[in-house]
């Protein structure tokens, strides 16, 4: 079986810049403690998944200041994300990646619940069908599977809408493509996606927030 290069899309995890929409509940400083959290799961999710190359695609560089003194697996490929819009980057990502393996997933880092198993699940949907999109209760997507690139999957899409993931299958009806739809997840993006979290997450940043809080008064 031909691999499947799984691209990750992030933003570096530094407080004021990730998970904004998170801070009125959690600070600047919580909402980049569970941001970085979210990023090593989703990493360690994709390599546990064993389906091909993992690449992180990355906002900002990766050789900026944002991302210095971020542990990140050694086995992971690292890119820019570069400029443009998030369909332009997405599109880039997955034109690069299609040529090199044939097959891609797009993913971000938003969905705890998309773990490895769920990775391998949509893996088999994508070599079946050509195509797997994996929803989400916001009415975007968690992930999209490609065997095939046309720019029209991310050009005009209303990207942070609840229409991504409808305008996105509607493109693949356009162009007469199978896909296949798995079953909807939930992102983290708001205080009330809180909930979605897994077991003691939020325990686990609030601890850390203390221990960074007592080492700042040392």
């Amino acid at each position: 079986m031909k691999d499947i290069r799984i691209i990750v899309f992030a933003k570096a995890p530094v407080p004021g810049a990730a998970k904004t929409r998170l801070i009125p509940a959690l600070g600047a400083l919580g909402a980049a403690v569970l941001a970085r959290r979210m990023l090593e799961t989703t990493l360690a999710a994709a390599r546990g998944a064993r389906l091909g190359p993992v690449e992180l695609c990355m906002s900002p560089d990766p050789d900026t200041p944002e991302w210095q003194g971020i542990p990140l697996p050694e086995q992971v490929e690292l890119s820019a994300q570069g400029e443009g819009n998030l369909g332009v980057r997405l599109a880039r990502a997955a034109e690069r990646g299609i040529a090199r393996e044939g097959r891609v997933m797009l993913i971000g880092t938003d969905c705890p619940a998309l773990s490895a198993t769920l990775l391998r699940v949509a893996a088999a949907a994508l070599i079946e069908t050509g195509a797997v999109i994996q929803c989400t209760a916001d009415g975007g997507y968690a992930l999209l599977g490609i065997s095939r690139y046309d720019e029209l999957l991310f050009r005009g899409i209303p990207w942070s809408t609840p229409e991504v993931a409808a305008a996105t299958m509607r493109r693949f009806a356009h162009l007469n493509w199978p896909l296949h739809v798995a079953r909807t997840l939930h992102d983290v993006d708001e205080p009330r996606d809180l909930v979605q979290l897994p077991a003691g997450w939020l325990e686990g940043v609030r601890k850390e927030l203390k221990n960074i809080a007592w080492s700042d008064s040392r």
